[in-house]
C-alpha cells in the first residue's frame, strides 16, 4: 500500500486554487491569498488512511509552463479547479487540460485500471461471448448500482458507443472496447465516482487491487473440524467448467484453462504438476470429475485459496463463503461411529523406493513410471471413492523419506490425518522394518491404518519387524 500521495490542483488561471488550499490549511476562507502557496504536507496521523499528503498549488502562466509540466508528471491525483462564475473555465477542461495531461503521458485511465475493468468486463460477461448483451448489462447495473437500466438508457449508450468508439458494439451487446470507452467518458466528464463505485462493488481499493477482506471474508474454522464446498460451491465450480468447456468434449485442455483462469493471478496448481494430481482424458485434460475432485483436494488443504479464487472468478452469490461449509468435529464422528464428511486425507509413508509415488499416480488413473525418482517434494492426488454406495472424495499425500518424521511427529499434522497408509517393497528385505520404527517412535496407533505391501511381481522376501500377517494387505 502507498505510503504518501501527492495531490496537485490545476486549472485556468484566477479559479481558487491557491484558495483552496490556503482555506484547508487556515480551516477558514481567506479573501486576499499569494499567487501560488508553497507544498503543504499533511502527515500521517491526521489522514484517515495513515498516509502523508502532499498538496501542491500550481500556476497556469507561460512562467509556469516548465514547474507545472514537472509536477503534473509526479503526481498521484491530479485536482481540476474551474470557477462556476467563468464558465470557460470548465470548457477548458475537456479541450484543454485533459489533452495537455495525455500529451504528458498521464492517461485518464491508468494501466492498472484498465486492467481492473478488462477483469470485469470479462466476469460480467456470463455466457463468454466476448459482449456485454442486455441482460449482462442489467446485472452489471444492479450489482453496481442497486437498478436496472430503462431501455431509453441503453439504447442511448449503445448509440454513443456506437458513435465514438469503433468497435465498441457487436451483435447489439457492449464489446470491451465499448466498456473502457464508457469509463472513459464518465471520467473524462467528472463523473470519478461512476467508476470508483463499480471498480469497489468489484472488490478494489485504492491501490485499484483486490483488498484482502474481499479475497478472503471472515470464515471460522473450529479446532478438530475440516472445510468441504457447500452443494453451492459445487454447484459454480460445474457452471464455470461447462462455460469454459468451449469444444463441450467433457474436458479442460490447457487453452480452455488458460482462459478460465484469465480473471485470477493464474493456475493456483501450477507448482504441483497439475493436472497429474487428478483425473484427466487420454490428452491430459482435465474432466469434470477431476476437476470437482482437485478443488474438493485444495477445499481440504487450503480453504483460503478456494476462497480467494472464488472471488477470482466471480463467484455469484453473497455471502462467498455459503460457496463453503464446516464439517463437524472429527471427534464427534470417531464417537458416534457415523461420518459425515466427504473429503478425507490420506497419509502415504514408505522407505524410499517403496512405491508410494507409483501407488499415488495409479490411484489418479496415471499411467506407471518405470523409471524410478526420488521424492524432493510433497506429492498429493486426489480421486473419488465409493463408500457404502455414497460418492466421496480421497485425498493421498507423500512428503518423501526426507520430511516423512517431521510430519509424523506434528500433532496439528496427524490431527487432521484420517488414516495413514504404509507401504513397503515386498522385495527388499528392510522396507518394512523402515515402517516399523515410524510406527515405534510415533504415537499414531489412534489413526486408522493401512499396510500394502508393493512389487508383487518380483521375488518375496522375508521381512524384519513386528506385525501381524493380517495387518497386510499384498498387491
Amino acid at each position: 500500500m502507498r505510503r504518501d500521495v501527492r495531490i496537485l490542483l490545476v486549472g485556468d488561471e484566477g479559479v481558487g486554487k491557491s484558495t483552496i488550499v490556503t482555506s484547508l490549511i487556515k480551516e477558514s476562507f481567506v479573501p486576499h491569498v499569494q499567487h501560488i502557496v508553497p507544498e503543504v504536507t499533511i502527515p500521517p496521523e491526521v489522514t484517515p488512511e495513515n498516509v502523508t499528503t502532499y498538496i501542491v498549488d500550481s500556476g497556469a502562466g507561460p512562467q509556469d509552463r516548465l514547474h507545472l509540466e514537472s509536477e503534473i508528471r509526479k503526481a498521484h491525483v491530479i485536482c481540476v479547479v474551474y470557477a462556476i462564475d467563468n464558465p470557460n473555465s470548465f470548457d477548458r477542461i475537456p479541450t484543454y487540460w485533459l489533452p495537455h495531461f495525455r500529451q504528458l503521458g498521464v492517461n485518464v485511465l491508468k494501466p492498472a485500471c484498465v486492467h481492473a475493468l478488462k477483469r470485469i468486463f470479462a466476469l460480467c460477461d456470463a455466457n463468454k461471448d466476448g459482449i456485454l448483451d442486455a441482460a449482462e448489462l442489467n446485472e452489471f447495473q444492479r450489482k453496481c448500482f442497486d437498478a436496472p437500466l430503462q431501455a431509453q438508457e441503453l439504447e442511448g449508450i449503445k448509440a454513443m458507443v456506437q458513435e465514438h468508439a469503433q468497435g465498441g458494439i457487436r451483435d447489439e451487446g457492449l464489446t470491451e472496447a465499448g466498456f473502457l470507452y464508457l469509463h472513459t467518458i464518465f471520467i473524462q466528464r467528472g463523473r470519478l465516482e461512476t467508476t470508483w463505485t463499480v471498480l469497489r462493488k468489484f472488490g478494489y481499493a485504492e491501490d485499484l487491487r483486490l483488498t484482502e477482506s474481499f479475497l478472503l471474508p471472515k470464515f471460522e474454522v473450529p479446532s478438530d473440524c475440516s472445510v468441504e464446498l457447500s452443494p453451492l460451491g459445487y454447484q459454480f465450480f460445474t457452471d464455470i467448467f461447462e462455460i469454459f468447456d468451449k469444444d463441450m468434449d467433457g474436458a479442460l485442455n490447457s487453452i480452455e484453462l488458460s482462459e478460465l483462469f484469465g480473471t485470477s493471478p493464474g493456475n493456483p496448481w501450477a507448482a504441483q504438476k497439475f493436472p497429474d494430481t487428478t483425473l484427466s482424458d487420454d490428452s491430459g485434460s482435465v474432466t469434470l470429475q477431476g476437476w470437482l475432485a482437485q478443488w474438493s483436494m485444495t477445499t481440504l488443504l487450503d480453504h483460503k485459496t478456494t476462497l480467494a479464487y472464488l472471488a477470482y472468478l466471480g463467484y455469484p452469490g453473497e455471502p462467498r463463503t455459503a460457496a463453503l461449509q464446516v464439517t463437524r468435529p472429527r471427534k464427534t464422528d470417531r464417537r458416534k461411529g457415523k461420518v459425515t464428511r466427504n473429503v478425507f486425507l490420506c497419509y502415504v509413508c514408505g522407505a524410499a523406493g517403496s512405491g508410494k509415488t507409483s501407488l499415488l499416480r495409479a490411484f489418479a488413473n496415471k499411467s506407471f513410471q518405470p523409471t524410478y525418482e526420488p521424492t524432493s517434494k510433497m506429492i498429493t492426488v486426489v480421486n473419488a471413492v465409493d463408500i457404502d454406495g455414497s460418492e466421496k472424495y480421497l485425498v493421498m499425500q507423500e512428503f518423501g523419506s526426507r520430511y516423512e518424521a517431521e510430519t509424523l511427529r506434528n500433532p496439528k499434522k496427524t490431527d487432521i490425518a484420517d488414516v495413514i497408509v504404509y507401504v513397503y517393497d515386498s522385495s527388499d528385505t528392510n522396507s518394512f522394518s523402515y515402517i516399523s520404527n515410524l510406527r515405534q517412535q510415533y504415537n499414531l496407533d489412534h489413526i486408522p491404518t493401512l499396510f500394502v505391501a508393493t512389487k508383487s511381481d518380483m521375488d518375496l522376501a522375508m521381512q524384519v519387524g513386528d506385525f501381524r500377517e493380517s495387518d497386510v494387505v499384498k498387491r
